[in-house]
């Protein structure tokens, strides 16, 4: 894994702790936080071929590969917390299933302040997250389903469903 990829888990994992503790989450769940962080992007740079078999049969183009095959290796290693393995596993394409350690890593992929677009938005965004977590949550969904239309790329049905379960 490169130096780049290394500084934006950095930086997501920054963002969900802070947020942890604003929330007061039990320890448990801050945990999950935290962990969603380290390892939603720790394939992001693997070879096609490893991410293909890691991920298994699954019909998703390359780039939304890492999450699949980063939940399956979790499995492997042991992994049982559901609410972990579905946030890594979709976190590059939504899950209407989430519950909140899914939906903080959606949030926190997004919100991080290395990204170069939005500065302004999405910092107040992250600021806000706190104060109103499911306002926060239906707005990144929105701007991110906006950028996938904007951008000319196909929307996913669990991002469809994710919207749907939100708006």
């Amino acid at each position: 894994m490169g130096e780049r990829r290394q500084a934006h888990i950095a930086r997501v994992v920054a963002l969900l702790d802070r947020w942890a503790h604003d929330l007061d989450l039990a320890p448990d769940e801050a945990s999950a936080w935290h962990d969603v962080g380290v390892f939603h992007d720790a394939l992001r740079d693997a070879p096609e071929g490893e991410l293909r078999r890691l991920a298994g049969p699954v019909d998703l183009p390359l780039e939304v590969l890492h999450g699949p095959a980063a939940a399956n290796l979790l499995v492997a290693n042991g992994e049982t917390r559901q609410a972990v393995l579905d946030a890594v596993r979709w976190h590059t394409v939504g899950y209407a299933g989430w519950g909140r350690t899914g939906r903080a890593l959606y949030m926190a992929d997004f919100l991080e302040p290395g990204r170069p677009f939005l500065r302004a938005d999405r910092a107040f965004l992250a600021e806000h997250l706190p104060h109103d977590f499911d306002g926060v949550f239906r707005q990144v969904v929105r701007m991110r389903l906006e950028w996938t239309l904007r951008e000319g790329k196909a929307l996913f049905s669990e991002a469809v469903a994710l919207w749907n379960a939100v708006r």
